[in-house]
């Protein structure tokens, strides 16, 4: 039977409707089995119709194709189709947490723990010694009580979820006070305003935006209050005449109305950022132990683990949080749980500077990163690649401890046949890519954000990238 999309069978020459010239579905699919897709008709029929339908377009408005340049275009989406768009590539951009690259990769040994639970089953919700259902926190929980004094953790998808499920759980119907410099924007358009009425709640803004005071706060606390909020700047930072309520001050506020305080910090430190030589950044431990009743924060930012909505706090208000309907729509899976719980062991075992990548990255000392650019940069020169070594800054990323920077060294490459912009696209689009930052004309490879074990492949990219014919 023909295949009805088919146009007549005529020849591209016969000087005919140049509609009648276009390739049929049936013999695109015939040139994909030629070529050895692994994908069935099925599959690829509606893809090769839409190409022909582009290609009618095209003729239409005067600007045709011929045969060969359709069905290359064909071949070209096909083989898209096979090609995995998430595949790891080498960070040299110098941001130790790079949102549009992933954030924060996690542990070799965190990695492993989450490939092994994918492949197969895990006691995710029972318990292997009665046989009985159980809960999927326990494990998160008992490590997050040791690190962080919380009595309870729930974990969810990401930390956005977290504090919407959060003000969905504790103030829907009520209304929430927060600081008018603190009703910000984290990323993405996500707006502590919208979010409020998203969770059912009414937002109650006090103070100023440069300056809110715990008497504020005070003020504004009625029956209708349902939680008092604080919410922690993690990617902007506000200077000068400036003042804020902390936590320990609000908790004294709310305690006597039983109102609890929720603080969204974001960024989700679990040790002294000042260990570091970076400025202090709140930890989770300190503001639960300051009063907050739960503390949210991001697992993929500076806790360094997978994705993740932390959810920290009180028994009573953890378990409030469990019991919404919300929570099981925005619940973290087994793979995002045991990469967690890996992470968290690495803090309590002290390991985090020696195993966690992003606190290794933070944690190297520049003198370390220098000698690494300048063994790069003596083997790329004796393959004649234009490079030398660049003293540069670096930053944290992610959205945490904006402004912050840290000294670092970079390989500053160029070439005489291809500019900047080509030369940082062939980084880019090698097999694995490497994304580089430009500066003054030059290509940087900063290798703070690059481990060691990667200096070999990232050496060898780099010639590659150079010398690679147009």
């Amino acid at each position: 039977m023909a295949d009805e999309s088919d146009p007549p069978a005529r020849s591209v020459d016969d000087g005919l409707n140049p509609f009648a010239a276009l390739p049929s579905v049936s013999s695109l699919l015939q040139l994909a089995r030629d070529g050895g897709t692994r994908f069935t008709d099925a599959t690829l029929t509606p893809l090769l119709q839409r190409i022909l339908a582009e290609a009618r377009v095209d003729i239409a408005t005067g600007v045709p194709l011929s045969r060969g340049e359709i069905e290359r275009r064909a071949i070209d989406e096909i083989v898209a189709l096979r090609r995995a768009r998430l595949t790891p590539i080498l960070n040299a951009t110098g941001v130790d947490i790079h949102t549009n690259l992933g954030r924060a990769p996690v542990s070799v040994e965190a990695a492993e723990a989450m490939a092994a639970v994918a492949a197969g089953y895990v006691p995710l919700e029972i318990e292997p010694d009665s046989g009985l259902r159980g809960g999927r926190m326990r494990e998160i929980s008992t490590l997050m009580r040791l690190l962080t004094g919380a009595e309870e953790t729930l974990v969810v998808n990401n930390n956005a979820a977290a504090v919407v499920l959060t003000l969905s759980a504790l103030a829907f119907g009520k209304s929430v006070i927060v600081s008018r410099g603190e009703a910000v924007e984290i990323g993405g358009g996500f707006r502590i305003p919208d979010v409020l009425r998203q969770s059912g709640a009414t937002l109650v803004e006090v103070g100023t935006t440069n300056r809110t005071y715990a008497r504020d706060y005070a003020g504004a606390i009625d029956g209708a209050t349902g939680a008092l909020l604080k919410v922690h700047p993690s990617n902007f930072a506000i200077t000068g005449f400036t003042a804020s309520a902390s936590v320990t001050e609000l908790a004294g506020i709310a305690r006597a109305d039983g109102i609890p305080v929720v603080e969204d910090l974001g960024s989700g430190a679990l040790v002294d950022t000042q260990r570091f030589g970076l400025r202090p950044e709140p930890t989770i431990g300190a503001s639960l132990a300051a009063g907050a009743a739960i503390v949210t924060a991001s697992g993929d930012k500076l806790l360094g683990g997978p994705q993740a909505g932390i959810i920290a706090g009180s028994r009573d208000g953890v378990k409030r949080l469990e019991a919404h309907p919300l929570a099981r729509a925005v619940r973290a899976d087994k793979t995002c749980l045991a990469g967690l719980a890996v992470t968290l062991r690495h803090y309590a075992a002290g390991e985090e500077a020696s195993k966690i990548p992003v606190w290794r990255m933070i944690s190297t000392e520049a003198r370390t990163i220098r000698d690494r650019a300048e063994a790069l940069v003596e083997r790329l020169s004796q393959v004649a690649v234009e490079a030398r070594v660049a003293e540069v800054e670096s930053t944290v990323g992610g959205g945490s401890l904006p402004g912050q920077t840290m000294p670092s060294f970079a390989v500053s490459i160029a070439s005489d046949r291809l500019g900047q912009d080509e030369l940082a696209r062939r980084l880019r689009t090698g097999e694995p890519s490497v994304f580089p930052r430009i500066a003054d004309g030059r290509v940087l490879l900063d290798l703070r954000t690059v481990l060691p074990e990667d200096d070999a492949r990232l050496t060898a990219l780099t010639i590659t990238a150079v010398s690679r014919p147009a």
